[in-house]
């Protein structure tokens, strides 16, 4: 088995669990909540098959929707990212970089990479929401939700890339 493979699942099943055991129970200001497991959707490398890419959100969402009782919210929230996922890696890549390139700080940039996570957590958190809200009768607490999960899972995610590119 492939040491990527490995990593990937690693990395899969310690999201989840962080998911699930501690950020789940994070509500500041009862509306931000840490949705960190999208960064799993960050990941992927440029030439990794797209059927694969969104199966693996899917799954993703899927047993985080188990945990959290947000009953397809999370899956279809993740099916959405991992279907956008490779085109806008596209946008952020440079154009003699390989076919094998993972998006990172140190491969992108940290400002790349902080715009690419921008609008990955952007997209997810606006769909989860939705998702979630199904409704816009009370839009000032959406936005709210919307604002506090982007920043916290925003800045989160910023935080573990940098000391995962410099370990």
């Amino acid at each position: 088995m492939n040491i990527g493979i490995l990593k990937g699942i690693g990395a899969f099943i310690i999201l989840l669990l962080a998911q699930a055991l501690v950020l789940n129970h994070i509500h500041l200001f009862n509306c931000a909540t840490p949705l960190l497991y999208v960064y799993m959707a960050m990941l992927f490398q440029r030439n990794f098959p797209k059927w694969a890419i969104l199966v693996s959100c899917f799954t993703m969402g899927l047993c985080v929707d188990v945990f959290s009782n947000t009953p397809g919210v999370a899956a279809g929230a993740m099916t959405l990212v991992g279907l956008l996922q490779p085109y806008l890696l596209e946008l952020f890549l440079p154009r003699e970089s390989t076919d094998d390139l993972a998006p990172s700080m140190l491969t992108l940039g940290t400002g790349k990479f902080s715009f690419y996570a921008i609008i990955i957590v952007l997209v997810y958190c606006l769909a989860f929401f939705a998702l979630e809200a199904f409704a816009f009768t009370d839009w000032l607490h959406w936005l709210e939700c919307v604002g506090g999960s982007f920043a916290i899972t925003t800045l989160l995610v910023l935080v573990i890339e940098y000391f995962r590119c410099r370990v």
